[in-house]
């Protein structure tokens, strides 16, 4: 055995193990009092990466949940005004009824419904004029994408949250194909000898029919009237029309392919080409052409941006032009001279839009509709435009007798104005309701679900950072014990290797 008094290895490594066991017991306090597993960067580099990551979309979805109930209250705001809108086109309504009742009102009881009606269209205004939430105004236009036309033919219907903002350039509407409706014309030209023969005309559409017989006292006239009125009565959506050669024409009210109806007569060539036998009438065709230089998609007279398309996705603009239809006489010159799809002469031509297109001018859109960041991420929003709830706006387009433009333009003072005003109150109701529908649905299928969503990812997500981040108090008082025990029982080893150079001393005496 040998005695050394200048290094004492011994507690030398007594010392080094007391460091360990101190420095362990330090790193679990330091855990135990601040609950977390990792505190530095050392103590866990790839898994402190990912708690961070963590950390960032957690506090991204408190905030998108936030964001969510917010936008959930400005929805039911808005739709709360618009309820009340709602009610005062209700009362607007049964006052017009009221008046439509000619029979027994008086100049005095016309006027006190007028004024109440204007009273109530200026409540009307006053709402979409101050309606907001915070400091944003709700229903007067400013929170949609609406936009304006230029061009005789052309008509601003709609547009998307992701159609762009245009107002000082606008997109350019170029048509090479104009809609044209489904329609037949009769071959055959109706003599006395066809009406008093008991000639049967039948017509369906959309699974509605109208039927007429003649009968000895009619003439051509009389029975394209009948048969005119059976139209109207049972709710066909088609115009009928005696030629100036005595043939029938008949088309439907709406323009494009979908659109479609079929008739029969008795006799060839009336209606149907064949006796007896249904045909169906030559489909019309949709619009076609492009909007600012991208694809659109005809339907009907409406011509919309394709899905993707920058700028004029959503865009829906209407066509109102149509080709000119002309008659080409028989003696007509060679040169002069156009022919129909099976190259006859003398038919009704239509001229053609060239294939390069026409230009029907310059659709102007101002984009406000309002968006949401519903995520935690970028890009994760949602949006809807609401629009404008001012009279002015209410029930445009729609042909009155009375000329009126707008709901805001009204009249009940007389019988033919009351009766339009029902139909122009009737179009603003569905206007409104189909607003408040689809606010209602944004709110229950889009912001709501989404803040179902979020609050379920935020639970696990936390839930999964808490398990990489968060220390197991445990397991940590486990360690802390051990440690402090080992702690102790390095300082006394300490002490005891201290101790063993002395043992020198009795060699010396």
């Amino acid at each position: 055995m040998s005695l050394r008094i200048n290094h004492n290895t011994s507690a030398i490594n007594s010392h080094r193990n007391l460091q360990m066991n101190q420095a362990g017991m330090a790193k679990t306090l330091e855990r135990l009092s601040s609950g977390l597993k990792i505190n530095r960067a050392a103590e866990g580099p790839a898994a402190l990466v990912i708690s961070e990551q963590m950390r960032a979309q957690i506090a991204g979805l408190n905030q998108a949940i936030d964001n969510s109930e917010t936008a959930i209250s400005l929805v039911q705001t808005t739709e709360a005004n618009m309820g009340e809108i709602n009610n005062l086109l209700t009362g607007i309504r049964q006052l017009a009824i009221h008046a439509a009742n000619e029979g027994v009102n008086d100049e005095v009881m016309l006027t006190a419904d007028q004024k109440e009606i204007e009273n109530a269209l200026s409540t009307i205004d006053r709402i979409a004029s101050q309606a907001q939430f915070g400091n944003k105004r709700l229903l007067d236009g400013s929170r949609g994408a609406f936009g304006t036309t230029t061009g005789e033919d052309l008509e601003f219907v709609g547009a998307s949250l992701n159609t762009g903002d245009s107002r000082e350039n606008g997109f350019d509407v170029k048509i090479t194909q104009a809609a044209t409706k489904s329609g037949i014309a009769g071959t055959t030209a109706i003599t006395d000898e066809i009406v008093k023969a008991g000639e049967k005309l039948t017509v369906i559409e959309d699974g509605k029919m109208a039927t007429y017989t003649t009968n000895a006292d009619d003439t051509a006239a009389t029975m394209v009237q009948n048969l005119r009125n059976e139209i109207n009565r049972t709710g066909l959506k088609l115009d009928i029309k005696l030629s100036d050669d005595g043939m029938i024409e008949l088309k439907h009210q709406d323009y494009g392919s979908k659109p479609s109806f079929q008739v029969m007569s008795s006799t060839a060539g009336i209606l149907s080409e064949n006796g007896n036998q249904i045909e169906t009438a030559e489909a019309g065709i949709d619009v076609k052409g492009t909007i600012n230089g991208e694809s659109a998609v005809g339907d009907g007279q409406i011509l919309t941006g394709v899905k993707g398309a920058a700028c004029v996705d959503g865009l829906s603009v209407r066509y109102y032009g149509e080709g000119k239809e002309m008659v080409v006489p028989p003696d007509c010159e060679v040169a002069d001279i156009q022919v129909d799809a099976e190259g006859e002469e003398g038919q009704p031509q239509r001229e053609e839009i060239p294939e390069e297109g026409i230009s029907a001018g310059r659709v102007f859109v101002a984009q406000n509709s309002m968006k949401f960041q519903v995520g935690a991420n970028a890009n994760q929003t949602v949006g809807i435009s609401v629009k404008s709830a001012n009279p002015e706006n209410m029930a445009n387009g729609i042909a009155n007798k009375s000329g009126f433009e707008s709901l805001a333009r009204v009249d009940v003072t007389n019988f033919q104005g009351a009766q339009d005003t029902i139909k122009l109150v009737d179009k603003a109701i569905n206007q409104v309701t189909q607003d408040r529908g689809e606010l209602g649905a944004f709110q229950k299928n889009t912001l709501e679900s989404n803040l179902s969503n979020l609050r379920v990812a935020n639970e696990n997500l936390v839930s999964s950072e808490s398990i990489i981040r968060d220390v197991d108090m445990a397991k940590e008082m486990a360690t802390f014990t051990k440690n402090q025990i080992m702690t102790q029982s390095a300082t006394a080893m300490l002490a005891q290797a201290n101790q063993l150079p002395t043992n020198v001393l009795q060699l010396l005496g």
